[in-house]
């Protein structure tokens, strides 16, 4: 009778082994991608429930007695974890003994200014902390940065400071060695203009070879983007067209008044704009204006460029 009884026993135990077995590996009843929040320090009771409550798992008590038979029950970590369809327990049991957590973003568009980043980045969901670094313009890169959930607000500014500072240490080092620019801040000028006159790609090194061929010659750069910064300071959106007397505000920045560079960036550029300045294309350019297609004709005189300023008035009253 003992010998029956242990060999139930034995089958029972065998059968409840590969029972879990399979349970454990089994796909759960996970319909939709889901992000369960496991606060620090989270009892291994509250993290099963979590998990249930979002349906990642359906047997909490299971997840419970594998997660102490595994020693992974004081091993949790906290954090914000997304699950996929059909997750089983004990992939969800590994990502969060593992801090597999997931990884949020922010993109920082190209040539917003240093107000308007820090304003982006302020009210983004997911972040905390108030701002309390100093940040100058043109010193965020703007790129898309990864952060867990509840990372501070500042940690997004000292990603983006060190993300521009290596941008422009590589791009100065490996700059054409002809160009009329003095310094990396001359640099970083340059490509927020070229940042704030072109969002075309291909257009950026020829729209740099126009700036820096003016430089050369001892021409001003007469570029709309400095005098809308000049008005705004960088702080507000501009809103409405440039007027002949906006040309003569007084202001370093107001390139139709003075000769070489304005003091300082006009905004945030992204790396193309940066290379583009640090590598400008060949040419004997020193206009353009928009082609009323979304990009612009370049000219090598005054007659010419006129010519095709004639051409974009037509294409706009028509």
């Amino acid at each position: 009778m003992k010998k029956i009884i242990a060999i139930i026993l034995v089958v029972l135990s065998v059968y409840a082994y590969w029972q879990v077995k399979e349970w454990i590996a089994q796909s759960g009843p996970l319909l939709s991608v889901v992000n369960v929040v496991v606060p620090k320090g989270a009892s291994l009771n509250m993290v099963a429930a979590r998990l249930e409550e979002a349906q990642v798992i359906d047997k909490a008590w299971l997840f419970k007695i594998m997660a102490r038979v595994n020693g992974l029950a004081k091993h949790l970590k906290a954090g914000e974890y997304q699950f996929e369809p059909g997750v089983s327990l004990k992939q969800a049991m590994d990502k969060i003994s593992k801090g597999e957590v997931f990884l949020r973003k922010i993109t920082i568009p190209e040539g917003l200014t240093s107000g308007q980043i820090m304003y982006l980045i302020a009210t983004y969901p997911g972040l905390e902390g108030e701002i309390d670094i100093d940040v100058k313009e043109g010193e965020l890169l703007p790129e898309t940065y990864s952060f867990e959930l509840g990372a501070s607000r500042n940690s997004i500014i000292l990603q983006a400071k060190a993300a521009m500072q290596k941008t422009l240490e590589e791009a100065w080092a490996a700059r054409d060695g002809d160009l009329p620019i003095k310094n990396i801040t001359d640099l970083l000028t340059m490509a927020s203009i070229i940042e704030k006159e072109t969002g075309i790609a291909d257009e950026r090194p020829l729209v740099a070879s126009v700036f820096l061929n003016r430089l050369r010659k001892g021409m001003r750069l007469q570029t709309d983007p400095t005098v809308i910064y000049a008005i705004t300071e960088g702080e507000t959106s501009f809103g409405r067209s440039l007027k002949k007397k906006d040309l003569k505000i007084d202001s370093p920045y107001n390139t139709y008044l003075n000769y070489g560079l304005p003091p300082g960036p006009i905004c945030n550029p992204g790396r193309e704009a940066i290379m583009a300045a640090a590598h400008p294309a060949e040419s004997d350019y020193l206009y353009f204006v928009a082609d009323g297609k979304g990009g612009h004709r370049f000219a090598k005189s005054l007659s010419e460029h006129n010519r095709n300023v004639k051409t974009w008035v037509r294409s706009i009253r028509k």
